[in-house]
């Protein structure tokens, strides 16, 4: 199937900057445009807007991550679940957050101030190697380490950790591991039971297509109750479906993980486009989609001209998300050979002094050729 005729038409752009911003494909275009119409005239806006189109997404994101609906938030982005896992945690003084040195910014943001707020402490780990690897994390671990907070995919490097004795480690020592999968959840297959995570946190606006301002908090079914319980949303309260009678008193959390929604949840502009672009992503296979990538990447990768270029991310494909980054010779050569792109109207991202490819179904081989000329001249 030519799936480029479900995107906007990129002319002569070769877009390969989804790990930036993905594209949402026209259906989802379509349903937030129609959910804009319900706002011009609100007595249109469809009465499950408010509560079952939320629920709707929940359910798509929880096929596609192999999870249960009610272990889902909404949220509008990784930050939204790493805000939300901090506040559920019942934090004691002294204790340990590990975050790999590098990780991206969101963990810093949330974390660093919690720290000095709760006596709590944070350790950077910094890699043995190139890449972070699970035995650079389980080094660290100690008697007052409560949560490790890391990138299933790294956003500079693309490099994927295995979790499985990390998760199994975490669990053993009675440690929480939140998984940020911002960078590869709708690209690459996930089980979040074969993952081992507490908590899994991700944006929306990258490889699940939606617009910014989307995301979901995933909480492991049975530690939903044994969390703190933080300020609610008015809508995740049980009882708030019936606008006839809202609860007064009495509040108790509404069942599940919805407890943690983000204010608004029922943000259609967003949740209408949100949900045709989950309904996309499994109609065209997040199994498809994930070879597709790494048949465009194994042939950049074959093809990169090693004596101007290295590359930046792992050269085994299964030690790899659902992109790869590559570097000129020194720093200075890479920001001019970015620049260089961006003019001949290749799409992609500088990150921490590498270049990032991250390509979807839209893109051809045609694409890998453009971006391997203008790299080669």
């Amino acid at each position: 199937m030519d799936w480029r005729k479900e995107f906007a038409d990129f002319a002569d752009v070769a877009y390969l900057d989804v790990s930036t911003q993905g594209p949402v494909p026209l259906v989802s275009a379509r349903a937030a445009q129609a959910a804009i119409e319900w706002k011009k005239s609100p007595h249109t806006i469809p009465h499950d807007a408010y509560f079952g189109l939320p629920d709707r997404v929940r359910a798509l994101l929880a096929r596609m991550i192999n999870a249960a609906p009610d272990e889902i938030a909404i949220t509008t982005g990784a930050s939204g679940g790493l805000l939300a896992a901090a506040q559920a945690i019942a934090w004691k003084p002294g204790d340990e957050i590990l975050i790999a040195r590098g990780e991206f910014p969101a963990h810093l943001a949330t974390w660093m101030p919690l720290a000095e707020r709760e006596s709590l402490a944070v350790k950077i780990v910094t890699p043995a190697a190139r890449f972070l690897t699970a035995d650079d994390l389980l080094a660290q671990l100690g008697p007052r380490t409560r949560l490790i907070s890391v990138s299933l995919v790294r956003f500079d490097d693309a490099s994927l950790l295995d979790t499985q004795q990390l998760s199994a480690a975490c669990r053993r020592a009675g440690v929480y591991l939140l998984l940020d999968v911002s960078q590869c959840a709708g690209a690459m297959p996930m089980d979040v039971r074969a993952l081992g995570a507490d908590f899994i946190v991700c944006a929306g606006y990258k490889w699940l297509l939606s617009p910014y301002g989307t995301g979901f908090f995933w909480v492991r079914e049975d530690l939903i109750e044994q969390l703190r319980v933080a300020p609610l949303y008015w809508k995740a309260v049980e009882g708030a479906a019936n606008f006839h009678s809202l609860p007064r008193s009495g509040m108790k959390p509404a069942h599940g993980a919805r407890r943690w929604d983000s204010p608004e949840t029922a943000s259609f502009f967003n949740l209408a486009a949100m949900e045709a672009s989950l309904e996309f992503v499994l109609r065209a296979g997040v199994e498809n989609i994930w070879e597709h990538n790494a048949s465009l990447l194994a042939s950049f990768i074959e093809r990169l001209p090693r004596d101007r270029c290295v590359l930046a991310s792992p050269a085994e494909a299964a030690a790899r998300g659902p992109y790869v980054c590559f570097a000129a010779r020194s720093p200075e050569k890479t920001q001019a050979l970015y620049q260089k792109l961006s003019a001949e109207k290749i799409i992609v991202a500088l990150r921490e002094n590498a270049i990032r490819v991250a390509p979807h179904l839209y893109n051809a081989p045609r694409d890998v050729d453009k971006l391997i000329s203008s790299i080669s001249v």
